[in-house]
């Protein structure tokens, strides 16, 4: 264990990638139950993408295990599966098993710009205090996930001013989308489930002030204890025979490989006259998929060394093996049958409890595969005894704002738009598509536009026509 993931070179022991794994998966593992549930919406059998979902969350984080040996855990992102489910399904009309191609897509080209090393051009394309506001954007991207985790947030909606996309709207089912005249409100403490994530941010703060080890997953053992008692964790509702493996693996069969039929890659090229909707909604797909997995490595990647958000832009080998790792879970995750595989934001919970090398990202994996057989137990740990962790992991991120000249406009306005557009859009993504244009206009105001990296140029302009197709299609 020692010699293949070098633990004492990364001053990390067992106990400390243990512990930083369990924090990780309990963190991220709502997928679990999330992506089959949204993916469901499209016809998908939700107990066939239960599987697949975790064959592409084993595949990509034992990739970043055993060849990469990272700290980093992947499984179908938040956001790329909702655009798969209501943007390429609902609204664009396109099949679920077209949608799949899509996404296999999104790995090939995945493919082609990291074996040419355009992804890892791309990172070092980006100017230092970029890098530094990307970080901090991760911290606030992840505090905003947390404090919504926790349920302190409400929002009001004005009559008028929404949309409701899929069905199911009686029984809470469908999607609403609305308009910015929604306006958030902290909500009244009078419900269990935010009481116990208060008591739960509260021994947190504790435990990490006093630098108590192995705090976090204490801390969330702890508050799901609590809630066990309060009646927030009820173990009697809990359905232990929920996962059914034969029956799962029946509805495995009819999405494993779809995405390269007839049904699949084979419709969707058949009709010449959609494949411009087809290219931009690839196009949206792809963006989305890279700049998450490099947002989350940037703002991660000073502390397992495999980025510097300061001194020069020359990047580790690790970096190289992190975006392979990333394209394999993505190419996999397609073939298996689920949406967009990628490198998790909440790995950044494990990194802030300890975890330096492969060996947290491994036990992360070996918890996704036992999760297949005893998957009521994950759902024992509740939301709220996670939400507190990734609001002080936010907070420890924040710190690279101090790399920032904040009394030099030039660098402060883009690095503003990039941290705080990341948390408010609920995108990484978008954070850096702000932080690109702003920092570019900035440049050219100045007459500065030979300090502009010619691949900043060439992002700007693939930004700015991925914002073009939302719009049209």
């Amino acid at each position: 264990m020692e010699k293949f993931f070098k633990l004492k070179e990364h001053g990390t022991t067992v106990q400390t990638e243990v512990t930083a794994g369990l924090t990780t998966f309990f963190a991220m593992s709502y997928i679990l139950f999330v992506n089959p549930s949204m993916l469901a919406q499209t016809g998908m059998p939700a107990q066939g993408v239960f599987l697949a979902t975790i064959i592409g969350a084993v595949a990509g984080t034992l990739m970043m295990a055993l060849y990469a040996n990272l700290p980093y855990a992947q499984a179908p992102g938040m956001g790329l599966n909702a655009f798969f489910t209501y943007t390429v399904v609902f609204a664009l009309g396109y099949t679920w098993q077209e949608a799949l191609a899509m996404v296999f897509i999104c790995g090939v080209i995945s493919l082609i710009i990291t074996v040419t090393k355009v992804r890892k051009m791309i990172i070092e394309s980006i100017p230092t205090s970029l890098k530094s506001a990307i970080s901090a954007g991760i911290g606030i991207f992840l505090a905003y996930v947390g404090i919504k985790n926790a349920g302190f947030l409400h929002f009001s909606i004005d009559p008028g001013t929404y949309t409701v996309t899929g069905d199911g709207a009686a029984e809470g089912l469908a999607s609403i989308n609305a308009s910015a005249a929604a306006t958030p409100g902290l909500v009244s403490f009078n419900n269990p489930g935010v009481i116990l994530a208060l008591i739960g941010l509260v021994i947190t703060i504790i435990f990490i002030v006093k630098n108590i080890r192995g705090g976090v997953i204490l801390s969330i053992i702890a508050t799901t204890i609590i809630g066990i008692f309060m009646g927030v964790v009820d173990l009697g509702s809990i359905n232990w025979a929920a996962t059914n493996l034969s029956a799962s693996f029946k509805d495995l069969q009819s999405v494993f490989g779809v995405a390269l039929g007839s049904q699949g890659l084979g419709s969707l090229f058949s009709d010449v006259s959609r494949l411009p909707g087809v290219f931009m909604a690839i196009l949206a797909f792809s963006l989305t998929d890279i700049f998450d997995t490099i947002g989350t490595l940037i703002g991660t990647g000073e502390k397992v060394g495999i980025v510097a958000t300061s001194g020069d832009n020359h990047e580790s080998q690790a970096l190289d093996k992190a975006l392979y790792s990333d394209l394999i879970g993505t190419t996999l995750g397609a073939i298996a049958g689920t949406s967009n595989v990628t490198t998790y934001v909440e790995s950044a919970a494990g990194i802030g409890a300890g975890g330096r090398t492969g060996l947290t990202a491994l036990v992360v994996a070996g918890l996704f595969a036992i999760s297949s057989f005893f998957s009521p137990l994950v759902s024992i740990v509740p939301t709220q005894a996670t939400a507190p962790i990734l609001i002080i992991v936010g907070v420890m991120m924040l710190s690279n704002l101090k790399n920032i000249k904040w009394d030099d406009m030039a660098e402060a306005v883009p690095a503003f738009f990039t941290s705080i557009f990341m948390g408010f859009s609920y995108s990484i993504t978008y954070g850096i598509a702000a932080g690109f244009l702003t920092y570019t206009l900035v440049k050219v105001v100045k007459g500065e536009v030979k300090d502009v990296h010619g691949i900043v140029w060439v992002l700007d302009i693939l930004f700015i026509l991925n914002f073009i197709s939302l719009a049209i299609l």
